[in-house]
């Protein structure tokens, strides 16, 4: 996935700027395309800073989590393998 210019909490600020002045000087004094504000409300749309920190570091705990499953699913496979072969 292509990384963002901006972070999450910058992005809710344009957004809540957004909400405030038209969506075409909003993009224009930051340097994005409406559609970018238009797919970051749809993605931040209620969320303030503290909530999207909140959501990245479940973001990062997630995929941790994730990983270890996968780890412990080869362990588990590389045994099951082992306890087949004949000795």
């Amino acid at each position: 996935m292509k990384k963002s210019r901006y972070k999450d909490e910058q992005i809710v600020r344009i957004l809540r700027e957004a909400d405030r002045d038209p969506i075409s000087e909003v993009a224009k004094r930051h340097g994005v395309s409406e559609a970018s504000i238009y797919v970051w409300r749809k993605r931040f749309g209620g969320m303030h800073t503290d909530e999207v920190k909140r959501l990245k570091s479940l973001e990062v705990e997630n995929t941790r989590l994730k990983k270890l499953v996968v780890d412990r699913d080869l362990e588990i496979q590389i045994m099951k393998e082992i306890a087949e072969k004949k000795w």
